[in-house]
């Protein structure tokens, strides 16, 4: 079903059950279950994370690198042992409907296989995915003998829970509420001077999300176009629009940030309201609709369809897809152009455009970008974790020219001693630099303790930007700093 699907288009797809439950997990970042991550190691399904606010987390039984080994339904239901199952199919015996009851057999952590083992009961409830739901920081950054503080959001997704009403403010838990709430925080702390969006790695999710998080930057005006299969053309606006942040902005992006993101990207930048940094977004400029497979049928049909309908447009009539959004200010990424993206794919729609729709747009502030990027071009050259960025980068990129690999087991050797102790050095000199201590093998490299070079490049591009509009002492700095941009005004 996938194979034909996919002719009409790359994001048309057939979803079985299990693949469209886990969307609706991945949209509403909610399911019903217990609230443990789990993955498997020889053939034990373990425990990797309890997840907040969870039933076990609330137990405070269930460990991380527990192993379950049985699963029960009820109270009192026959034990089923699951030693070398698929995770997914234990995890389907895990899952169920809120106030019912699930009874895992655990081999503790550190026991060996043949130990005393143990039965925990818990009562299933709703978890939310908090992780993978917005957040926030805040950096300070000193620029001409003035601390300014620069607000970071990070969207990891557009989801929207359409079953919860339990957020308090009368709303779905959603991506723009969470922002919005997140930005009342800042306000509350005595505000931000900056800000910076984080949506590298945002594949999308629901359009209104994309258009409702618009409209807590830019108050009044359409923000996307949407031309259905039949040719009719519908402009998308906010109904209520609340504009929350009036002040400096910068948006991230890189080569997987794609769909919805792409449509916000693309009105900021339109609107003059933002800096687009980064890296030119994937190309997925289409819209699909879900249909239930039982919609045509007397009786229960399993699985669902994802349907490519339309295409989005910008405001400026310029279409995403394929070419994406390209930032006003660019900055290196692991992720290759010519390896990832919408034009990789098969059967991918092409790029076209349509007419301006009306809209006012800031005025625009060309110059300042120029001085940003040569700010940041001159910073680069100094910043010592930039440096070991480009080099990563470098030894990656030769990595990807190599067609091929030696048969001669000491000549393969050799040129892995050789990489090793590269990465090595480089981590090394960064280290030193940077005033931590030196590691002594590779294994000894934790991936998760390197910095994000591309974020904070991104923080004090945003803190170069508002101390350079303090410097010309311009009134209302707050809303000329935000006309950051290159796109045409209508």
């Amino acid at each position: 079903m996938n194979a034909y699907a996919s002719t009409y288009d790359p994001h048309s797809n057939y979803f079985s059950p299990r693949s469209s439950e886990e969307y609706r997990i991945q949209m509403s970042l909610s399911y019903e279950g217990i609230g443990a991550s789990l993955q498997l190691n020889d053939d034990y399904v373990t425990v990797t994370n309890v997840l907040p606010g969870g039933p076990a987390q609330a137990d405070g039984t269930l460990k991380p690198n527990d192993r379950i080994t049985a699963v029960g339904q009820g109270a009192d239901g026959a034990m089923t042992d699951v030693i070398g199952w698929r995770l997914d199919d234990v995890v389907q015996l895990i899952r169920g409907k809120v106030n019912t009851v699930v009874r895992l057999q655990l081999l503790p952590s550190g026991a060996t296989p043949g130990s005393t083992e143990r039965v925990l009961q818990l009562t299933r409830n709703k978890v939310t995915l908090e992780a993978q739901a917005a957040k926030k920081e805040v950096r300070t950054l000193q620029r001409d003998g003035r601390t300014y503080k620069i607000g970071i959001i990070t969207v990891p997704s557009f989801y929207n829970d359409m079953e919860d009403n339990g957020s308090g403010a009368g709303e779905n838990r959603s991506t723009t509420h969470d922002v919005r709430r997140l930005l009342q925080q800042f306000t509350a702390a005595g505000g931000v001077d900056g800000l910076v969006l984080d949506l590298r790695g945002d594949g999308g999710g629901y359009l209104p999300e994309a258009i409702g998080l618009t409209h807590l930057f830019v108050n009044h005006g359409p923000s996307v176009q949407l031309k259905d299969t039949t040719g009719q053309l519908e402009v998308l606006d906010e109904p209520d629009p609340g504009q929350v942040y009036a002040g400096p902005l910068a948006v991230l992006i890189d080569r997987t940030s794609a769909s919805a993101s792409e449509i916000f990207a693309g009105a900021i930048q339109d609107y003059h309201r933002g800096l687009i940094i980064g890296q030119t977004s994937f190309g997925k400029g289409t819209v699909q609709s879900v249909i239930p497979l039982d919609r045509w049928s007397s009786k229960p049909t399993e699985g669902q369809l994802t349907v490519t309908i339309g295409k989005f447009y910008r405001v400026t009539g310029e279409s995403t897809q394929l070419r994406g959004v390209t930032p006003d200010l660019l900055l290196p990424s692991a992720v290759s152009v010519t390896d990832v993206g919408e034009g990789v794919l098969e059967h991918a729609l092409p790029w076209d455009r349509i007419a301006t729709v009306p809209f006012r747009a800031l005025p625009a502030e060309g110059s300042l970008v120029q001085t940003l990027a040569t700010e940041q071009s001159d910073r680069a050259t100094h910043n010592a974790d930039y440096q070991w960025l480009l080099a990563s980068l470098t030894s990656l990129d030769a990595a990807r020219q190599e067609k091929t690999l030696s048969l001669n087991l000491k000549k393969r050797q050799a040129e892995r001693t050789a990489q090793d102790q590269a990465r090595l050095n480089q981590e090394n000199a960064r280290r030193q630099a940077d005033g931590l201590a030196p590691v002594k093998t590779v294994e000894d490299i934790v991936v998760s303790d390197e910095p994000d070079v591309i974020l904070a490049q991104a923080a004090d591009i945003m803190a170069d930007g508002v101390a350079a509009k303090a410097a010309r002492n311009v009134p209302e700095m707050a809303q000329q700093a935000s006309t950051l941009g290159t796109a045409k005004s209508n």
